[in-house]
């Protein structure tokens, strides 16, 4: 038998009334008592009414944390997400932080939704947070990114390698003064990027002609092109971080008469939908967006992994797609 709100009543020592009111948000009762009353039914293990509601609708939901909307790479994995949840009849919960932030501001919150399994994307999962999640009994999946730091599962695209591709590719057209923007530097796509073209131009006896920081916006990517282009030896070829740098990048470029691809080649990264447009023709590396959103739900329905597992972590091959910039 489930424990009932009669037997926290009498181990706590105070009315049915009581326990009601300790469990109902603004509901007014004594601090104290509210607190007395919460221990007791955690230790016999009581669930109110409002809460078993609560867990029965978030039983087909999964939330989705993400911290750069504005990329417009994320809206894109957010709508792969929706049409698979759709099509399998289960819920989607957004939680939008911040650029740049952790996950711990919107914990409780995150937590108290009691979600079936938890996606985190373009945000940073703090130890603090996998712990949580491992207490609530709550999967966890890293879409987008790795944190070796801690173990939790994780999708990516094998960035290292597309990093190399690009690098390849620049070389196999004759660059040799090669630049790079790069986006956050303790973010794992930014390391894994930068180290597979550093590693395929070093291998050719040649390093990173000039770079700068883009911080994976367009503003900064903007300002790093201005940066780069300015000097009195500016690059013939730049590999930016992602496409969102790369589009700003050829803005700057324009701007300063340069003709992209006969002055200057731009290649990209994630293939996001104005990287096809007329105006930029961009050449860049596709994520398997699809396929990672499917290898994603893939680990969270799989009963055989449990939230107090060691990671996983799967890697999907991008494409290397050729178009003007380069």
């Amino acid at each position: 038998m489930k424990p009932t709100a009669k037997q926290v009543a009498h181990a706590a020592g105070v009315s049915v009334a009581a326990v009601s009111r300790a469990f109902t948000p603004g509901a007014p009762i004594q601090a104290e008592k509210r607190k007395r009353i919460l221990a007791v039914a955690e230790e016999i293990g009581y669930i109110s009414p409002a809460r078993r509601t609560a867990e029965v609708i978030a039983a087909g939901t999964i939330t989705l944390v993400a911290g750069d909307l504005v990329n417009p790479f994320y809206p894109t994995v957010l709508d792969a997400l929706a049409r698979r949840l759709q099509e399998s009849h289960r819920q989607l919960l957004v939680y939008a932080l911040p650029a740049q932030t952790d996950v711990d501001s919107a914990t409780d919150q995150i937590l108290a939704s009691r979600p079936s399994a938890i996606i985190v994307t373009s945000a940073q999962l703090t130890s603090k947070m996998a712990r949580a999640c491992r207490q609530h009994q709550i999967k966890v999946v890293l879409l987008n990114r790795v944190q070796r730091d801690i173990r939790i599962n994780a999708v990516a695209c094998d960035n290292y390698q597309g990093g190399r591709d690009v690098g390849r590719l620049l070389l196999e057209r004759g660059h040799r003064k090669i630049g790079f923007v790069g986006g956050i530097a303790n973010t794992s796509t930014h390391a894994e990027r930068a180290r597979g073209f550093r590693d395929v131009l070093s291998e050719s006896g040649m390093r990173i002609h000039a770079q700068a920081s883009g911080d994976f916006e367009y503003r900064r990517g903007y300002l790093a092109g201005q940066d780069l282009l300015s000097g009195a030896n500016p690059p013939d070829a730049i590999f930016c971080c992602n496409d969102i740098m790369a589009l700003a990048l050829i803005d700057a470029a324009r701007e300063r008469g340069m003709r992209v691809p006969e002055d200057l080649a731009v290649v990209g990264f994630d293939d996001i939908p104005m990287a096809s447009w007329n105006a930029y023709h961009l050449t860049t590396i596709r994520q398997p967006i699809d396929r990672m959103v499917q290898e994603a739900l893939s680990l969270i329905d799989d009963p055989g992994i449990k939230p107090t597992d060691d990671g996983i972590t799967r890697m999907l091959s991008g494409e290397l797609i050729k178009r003007g910039s380069a």
